[in-house]
């Protein structure tokens, strides 16, 4: 089947994120319609948020019409057609034996860490991030009176690795409870070998730290790249975290609001399923159920085909940067669709920046501060998104940059 790619989606009057609104420094939203296509080669490109400007799936969109049609939105709870869903396809693509029971739905994976913050550690407990990072990371801890502590990530010959001396180090605190890995890592597009998980989790089990391992871009692959779950290393490493999943990211479902957290260990299981049953978490969209099971059981060839044309647009991106923009360097990209972007060589302070982009160029990306004091100076780009509107985006900033 083909499946387009380049033609702009009209994501007008659904109240989408990433196309309607604005994000402030406080991630607060106001609405706008500077993005809209009546404002021609003056609207706003937003290349941010992790959000596909590509439909769906076929088969999903065919159904949630099918589910639609019914006309009938009481409580629903998924089947075992669902959890079979779920099971073969990590099976299937990842050779992980996952149970049934070990499945915990949650109405996205950023809700599920909160909960295992309130549900594992006590406020006042520190938690080790690795910064540039996810930055609902930090919130999380910090809105849960928890401690932030950053085992920094390094970069070093032009690629990201993680600083293990300064993991044992910090790990070693009796203060630390807890571990959040970013597996794929959000935003440097880092797929951790099996090497780095291995020592990652042997410090951590050496330091009683419960490691939470996001692995919500773990199907967001490059060529030639493995994905290894940290999980699968060993039945010790299995029995010493929570790996959280989703189809969000994967078929374009965030606003689907399903996870699915998988515990093998029943002692860490029935705490977080007790904190849910406290707070009333017990039902689900009747719709994300649905969705997340055509995508899992129809899904692949579309996945294959979206990769395939995310890698191009990367591949032109850095084609195009080296021709019309070398102050820029684009890091190598692993796996998500989210690129890493070193603008440090501009020597703008990050208000500076956010003008020359923003305002000048009219292109609206993630600053890297965001992510932590540590990505300074970076951007974080979304390429998952119509080529066109790519090249149109690289051809503003090369202007505005030029003009330096």
């Amino acid at each position: 089947m083909r499946f387009d790619f380049d033609n702009e989606v009209d994501k007008f009057g659904i109240s989408s994120v990433k196309w309607e609104f604005i994000s402030d420094a406080h991630h607060n939203t106001r609405q706008t319609d500077l993005t809209h296509p009546k404002h021609g080669q003056d609207r706003l490109l937003p290349l941010w948020v992790a959000d596909m400007d590509f439909r769906c799936p076929p088969p999903v969109v065919d159904a949630l019409v099918e589910r639609a049609k019914r006309g009938v939105f009481g409580y629903c709870t998924p089947t075992d057609s669902y959890f079979e869903a779920v099971i073969n396809w990590f099976a299937r693509r990842y050779g992980r034996t996952i149970q049934r029971d070990w499945i915990v739905m949650t109405p996205g994976v950023v809700p599920a860490i909160n909960l295992m913050i309130q549900t594992y550690t006590q406020p006042g407990d520190k938690i080790i991030i690795q910064r540039p990072v996810y930055h609902p990371f930090t919130n999380s801890i910090v809105n849960n009176n928890r401690v932030v502590v950053s085992n920094s990530l390094v970069l070093q010959d032009g690629r990201y690795q993680m600083d293990f001396d300064d993991l044992a180090q910090k790990a070693s605190d009796p203060a630390v409870k807890m571990a959040i890995l970013c597996s794929p890592h959000n935003p440097v597009s880092r797929v951790w070998s099996r090497a780095e998980l291995t020592r990652f989790g042997e410090i951590c089990l050496d330091n009683d730290v419960l490691v939470i391992s996001d692995e919500i871009h773990c199907d967001l692959l490059f060529s030639g790249v493995e994905f290894t779950s940290f999980a699968n290393i060993s039945e010790r490493f299995a029995q010493n975290s929570i790996v959280c999943t989703a189809p969000s990211k994967t078929f374009n479902l965030a606003g689907m609001k399903l996870s699915n957290i998988i515990i093998p260990n029943e002692a860490l299981r029935t705490p977080l399923t007790k904190t849910m049953v406290q707070i009333g978490l017990h039902n689900t969209n009747s719709f994300g159920f649905v969705a997340a099971e055509a995508a899992y059981n129809f899904g692949e060839e579309w996945l294959t085909a979206v990769l395939d044309y995310i890698e191009t647009n990367y591949n032109f991106m850095k084609t195009y940067l080296a021709e019309h923009l070398p102050q820029l360097h684009l890091l190598p990209a692993e796996g998500t669709y989210l690129v890493w972007l070193d603008c440090r060589a501009l020597g703008l302070t990050p208000a500076e920046r956010k003008k020359l982009i923003f305002e000048d160029a009219r292109v609206y990306l993630d600053e890297g501060e965001m992510f932590g004091p540590e990505g300074e100076g970076f951007e974080r780009i979304n390429l998952a998104c119509p080529r066109a509107l790519l090249a149109e985006a690289l051809d503003r900033l090369a202007a505005v940059i030029g003009k330096q």
